[in-house]
């Protein structure tokens, strides 16, 4: 392949990727807006509906739609959605498959223009649903670890306000005052539910079962068993907070002690497929045989062996606490 050739196929993906970041931006920023609009108070001034109105065109509303459609009749049970609301992803199910579909296209095109095989465009489209799965899989570990770490703290926070004087509602108002996202962005929805009439206890254990938080679901029983049978509020709190912290300290330590074997699990799978991806670029004919006859299932089994390697790995190095 020319390098002519290898410019102007990465000018293209270069492009397409632009162009995925200015409508994931775009979004951003209509969700943002209305953010802003929905805390201005009643009267204070006009706001225009553009910024925050759909204003795409009919055949990409109509393609959206039927994602959508099509989503809705494969997951019906809405884990997609459940999934990008735990992510904080400003998007819907319908434009994730819209988005991930072109991802697809354009980096089955890219590998294959740039390692002249067709084999590496098709591995290429065909691992990007899962990429974008393992993205939104991280994004939601990392939010749920970063909401732990707060918690303890949070806790603290709410128990301290509770000794002071102030109610329950107040105490997590002024937690939330002081906290940072996402402790801060999950109990301000808490305090929205609650205000449009419903329970405190109801909105923390729909904040429990929407993050996955072991640690808060525990906390959210001993708030309602204490409703129930009565004592101090903000001494509960407390316990709970010094046994959620050791927890974090435990759970920390074990991260540290199988780092290592996370790390292997990663390189050791992604090595094999960059070591083959450089030759291909820099000697197309030394792999040849491997795109024939035997070779394809010799291939075959070679990747299934490094993907059943890495996810041995991967579970003999989780250790739940």
């Amino acid at each position: 392949m020319s390098g002519a050739e290898l410019l102007a196929a990465g000018l293209v993906g270069l492009g397409l990727a632009l162009l995925g970041v200015g409508v994931l931006s775009r979004f951003r920023s209509r969700t943002e807006s209305l953010a802003d609009i929905l805390d201005l108070p009643y009267g204070e001034r006009d706001v225009a509906i553009e910024p925050v109105s759909e204003t795409r065109t009919p055949l990409l509303a109509d393609t959206i739609a039927l994602a959508s459609k099509m989503v809705d009749q494969v997951d019906a049970r809405g884990s997609l959605q459940a999934q990008l609301e735990r992510a904080r992803v400003p998007l819907r199910a319908g434009e994730v498959v819209m988005i991930t579909a072109c991802a697809a296209l354009v980096l089955g095109l890219f590998f294959s223009a740039v390692t002249e095989q067709w084999l590496f465009g098709v591995a290429a489209a065909t691992a990007t649903p899962f990429l974008g799965k393992a993205y939104l899989a991280r994004r939601v570990d990392k939010r749920r670890k970063a909401f732990e770490e707060q918690l303890p703290e949070a806790l603290s926070i709410i128990a301290s306000s509770l000794s002071a004087g102030h109610t329950f509602l107040r105490s997590i108002q002024m937690m939330c005052e002081e906290s940072q996202p996402p402790m801060s962005e999950e109990f301000q929805r808490v305090l929205a539910e609650t205000r449009l009439g419903g329970s405190v206890v109801d909105a923390l254990d729909g904040m429990a079962r929407r993050l996955d938080v072991k640690d808060l679901v525990w906390v959210v029983q001993a708030i309602r068993i204490q409703q129930q049978v009565g004592g101090k509020l903000a001494d509960l709190l407390h316990t709970l907070a010094d046994f959620i912290r050791a927890r974090e300290d435990i759970r920390r330590e074990v991260n540290v002690l199988t780092a290592e074997g996370r790390i292997s699990a990663w390189v050791l799978s992604a090595l094999p497929a960059l070591i083959m991806l450089a030759v291909q670029v820099t000697n197309p004919e030394y792999l040849q045989p491997f795109y024939r006859g035997l070779g394809v299932f010799v291939l075959g089994a070679t990747v299934a062996s490094v993907l059943a390697g890495f996810f041995i790995i991967r579970r003999m190095v989780k250790i739940e606490v």
